[in-house]
């Protein structure tokens, strides 16, 4: 499957986002992952609805909004009317009824709906969500907060996934050049990285040492 890179901006500058959001875009994107926290969830705030409208204003690529929030059926409209092309759940935060009807919203309006699970959530937890949805984002830190290490337990989590599950495959968390090859070998094709990337030198590098073909 094609390797896409999400550039996360939870790790950008916020005092020059339209400029950043364009830099990653010009060094060669995927799409941008963009992280909504709620302080309940998990500990920590970041933006809503109205951010990702600006968001969506600056930038062509395709937006996949990671909503770490309670309630998450309750903003599902905000989110899309936003600009949201891709929006992600966590399955601690849903029940299979509500992810239902969360997936038939969505799809009625030409949106990916991915499932999240934390690192201490076992596979089995979302796996009759998994016919419902587009992608699954496997968290490789616990959900909050930017620039944590990788949690090597989430490879297990994405080989065991990629042996039934064959659409997209994202992975979160403490992602690098050297974690990138790890999860890619192990069957994630869609990368989130912020540090790493916003905190490159050399943007177009760091973005493209995340595409490389794994080593054989």
């Amino acid at each position: 499957m094609k390797i896409k890179v999400a550039p996360s901006i939870l790790s950008a500058d916020f005092s020059n986002l339209a400029f950043e959001l364009k830099k990653v875009e010009r060094a060669g994107a995927d799409l941008i992952h963009v992280d909504i926290m709620d302080g309940h969830f998990v500990p920590n705030i970041t933006i809503g609805p109205v951010v990702v409208k600006y968001i969506r204003k600056a930038t062509k690529l395709a937006l996949d909004v990671h909503l770490m929030i309670e309630n998450p059926a309750k903003y599902i409209d905000a989110f899309v009317k936003a600009g949201s092309d891709m929006i992600t759940v966590h399955i601690e935060t849903v029940t299979l009824k509500e992810l239902a009807g969360i997936a038939k919203e969505l799809h009625n309006r030409g949106v990916k709906l991915g499932i999240s699970l934390n690192p201490a959530t076992p596979l089995a937890k979302i796996k009759k969500a998994l016919p419902l949805v587009d992608f699954v984002l496997v968290m490789s830190v616990n959900p909050g907060f930017g620039g944590q290490a990788f949690i090597p337990s989430a490879l297990n989590k994405i080989r065991q996934l990629r042996t039934t599950f064959k659409k997209d495959i994202a992975v979160d968390g403490g992602i690098n050049n050297i974690t990138g090859r790890l999860v890619r070998e192990a069957g994630a094709n869609i990368l989130a990285a912020g540090s790493y990337i916003f905190g490159a030198k050399n943007t177009k590098k760091a973005i493209n040492s995340l595409r490389k073909a794994p080593r054989r």
